[in-house]
C-alpha cells in the first residue's frame, strides 16, 4: 500500500502537465527518476514505500502514489535490491496503464520482496548488459554497473536528439565508465551518494557501521571515469544513518576535468538535459 503524502498534485500538475521538448527529468527521492520526452514517459527505480523500520527508517516524503499517474510506457529496473524493484511501485504503471517492466533476470528471480511480482509475464522483459531498445523517441541503452551489494546490477543511458542522460543504480566506480565515456556524451548522469553509517540488522539483533553507495572521493572519481558534465547526486537523502550532504562535492570536485556542474536536486525538481540548473516545481515558481 503505497500512502503519498503530497496528494497527487507532483504527478498530475507538475510531471504530467509538462509539455516535454527536449529529454526532461524528475527527481522523486530514492535513486528514483521519471523521463519524460515529447513521446515517451519513463519510470527508474520507482521505490515508493516506507521502508522497513527500525532496519531502514525513510527520511523523505512519499511524492507520489503511481495509481495517480495517467501516462507511463516504461518502467526501467537497476537491480534487485528492494528500493529498486518494489512491486508496489510499479505494478499500478505496469498493470493499470500497460508498461513494460524492463529488469535483469536476477531482478525477477532473486528480488528482495517476499510476495508476487504483480507483473503480468507479456509485459515483464528481462534484459542485460549491451543491450539497447527504444521507447518512443528515446533510445535506452543498457550498460554495466558496480554493485558489489547487488547480484546483477546495471545502469542505463537515456539517448534523446537533445541529450542523454545516465542513471548508474548504486554503481560504484568502474573502469567500464570509461568505455562508456568513449561511447557517449554523457550530459546529465545520476549517482548514488552516501557514507559509511550504523545500520541496525534485526536478523543478528545488531547496529554496525555499513558503507552505502559511494562517498565523496567515489563520486567524483565515477563521474570523471564517465567524463560526464552535470553530476546529479540521488539517494543521500533516503535512510536514517547513512544521509549525506551533496553540497560537499563542490569543494572535491574543484580540481578535476569532471563534472563540469553540480546539480543538487530535491524531490520534485526537474532536470532539462538541453539546459543547465535545477527547475523547482511551477507552485515555487509562481
Amino acid at each position: 500500500m503505497i500512502h503519498s503524502t503530497w496528494d497527487d498534485w507532483l504527478v498530475r500538475s507538475e510531471i504530467e502537465a509538462t509539455n516535454c521538448d527536449c529529454l526532461s527529468i524528475w527527481y522523486l527521492g530514492c535513486n528514483a527518476f521519471v523521463v519524460r520526452s515529447p513521446e515517451a514517459t519513463i519510470y527508474i527505480d520507482p521505490y515508493f514505500g516506507d521502508g522497513d523500520p527500525p532496519n531502514i527508517v525513510r527520511m523523505i516524503p512519499v511524492p507520489m502514489d503511481p495509481a495517480d499517474a495517467t501516462v507511463c510506457d516504461a518502467v526501467v529496473v537497476t537491480h534487485e535490491h528492494i528500493d529498486h524493484m518494489h512491486p508496489p511501485s510499479y505494478a499500478p504503471l505496469v498493470n493499470d496503464l500497460d508498461a513494460d517492466l524492463y529488469a535483469p533476470q536476477a531482478s525477477y528471480e532473486e528480488s528482495d520482496y517476499e510476495g508476487d511480482l504483480q507483473a503480468p509475464s507479456e509485459n515483464r522483459q528481462t534484459i542485460s548488459e549491451g543491450e539497447s531498445f527504444d521507447i518512443g523517441d528515446v533510445t535506452v541503452h543498457v550498460l554495466p554497473a558496480n554493485d558489489p551489494d547487488a547480484i546483477e546490477p546495471v545502469s542505463y543511458l537515456f539517448e534523446h536528439e537533445s541529450g542523454t542522460f545516465f542513471h548508474g543504480g548504486d554503481s560504484r566506480p568502474s573502469d567500464a565508465f570509461e568505455d562508456v565515456a568513449e561511447m557517449f556524451d554523457v550530459d546529465v548522469g545520476a549517482f548514488a551518494f552516501g557514507t559509511v553509517g550504523n545500520i541496525y540488522y534485526p536478523e543478528d539483533d545488531e547496529t554496525r557501521p555499513t558503507r552505502w553507495y559511494m562517498d565523496e572521493n567515489q563520486i567524483i572519481e565515477a563521474a570523471n571515469q564517465l567524463e560526464v558534465n552535470r553530476l546529479v547526486p540521488s539517494h543521500y537523502d533516503m535512510w536514517r544513518g547513512v544521509n549525506a550532504m551533496p553540497t560537499a562535492l563542490h569543494e572535491h570536485a574543484s580540481s578535476f576535468a569532471y563534472p563540469r556542474t553540480i546539480e543538487v536536486v530535491q524531490i520534485g525538481d526537474r532536470i532539462d538535459v538541453d539546459c543547465p540548473g535545477v527547475v523547482q516545481a511551477r507552485s515555487l515558481r509562481k
